[in-house]
């Protein structure tokens, strides 16, 4: 009699990438800690041990789906900010914000913002991935504005990091009004104005 030499474990049965985007919509709907394990493993069409098996617990998924997350939103941020000049790549960088704010495709808002900006202690930790997230935006917007300086691209006096700062501000404040409610319209009507009152354009 002859047995078999086993191969290899189980393979799964689901794509780990189909059920991580499952799971960023749950955080992003409900933040951190409005996210229940139960309600996880329902969106993800997996149970508790094979979410365990391949994520980790539940801080270890949300790291990961903020992560592909933040990934793509910094793609987009990379291709605003590769305008050839720092009120188009501002311009760009607002709209394209305001109009995934309000995609119909995912919840609205922004899941570095929705995610958990505040926590209780015990998960302090969400709260530092989400910061980190944001200023890693803040830090690429500071640079081409910098690079914009000594260009000659911005006005004597403008300083790149306090605007960086206040373009961040707005996109994160669009954020919070797209969540509860804002339309496209709306938050390109903000970004009008504020492309208005920055008076870069050359």
């Amino acid at each position: 009699m002859t047995t078999a030499t086993p191969t290899g474990g189980r393979p799964r049965g689901f794509d780990e990438e189909t059920v991580l985007d499952r799971a960023t919509e749950v955080f992003w709907r409900h933040g951190y800690e409005g996210t229940s394990l139960s309600v996880l493993t329902s969106a993800m069409g997996i149970n508790r041990p094979s979410l365990y098996a391949t994520f980790g617990n539940k801080e270890q998924l949300f790291e990961r789906a903020f992560a592909r997350y933040h990934e793509t939103q910094a793609a987009n941020a990379r291709a605003a900010l590769d305008q050839p000049t720092a009120y188009a790549s501002i311009e760009a960088f607002l709209r394209a914000s305001a109009d995934g704010l309000t995609d119909r495709a995912h919840p609205a808002g922004c899941l570095s913002i929705q995610g958990g900006l505040a926590c209780s202690p015990e998960n302090a930790r969400i709260s530092e991935i989400l910061a980190a997230g944001r200023a890693a935006t803040e830090a690429a917007l500071e640079e081409r504005l910098t690079r914009a300086a000594k260009e000659g691209d911005l006005p004597d006096g403008v300083d790149p990091r306090a605007l960086a700062r206040f373009v961040m501000a707005l996109s994160e404040g669009h954020a919070v009004h797209a969540a509860a409610g804002a339309s496209r319209e709306d938050l390109q009507a903000s970004v009008d104005i504020a492309l208005r009152a920055l008076a870069l354009r050359p």
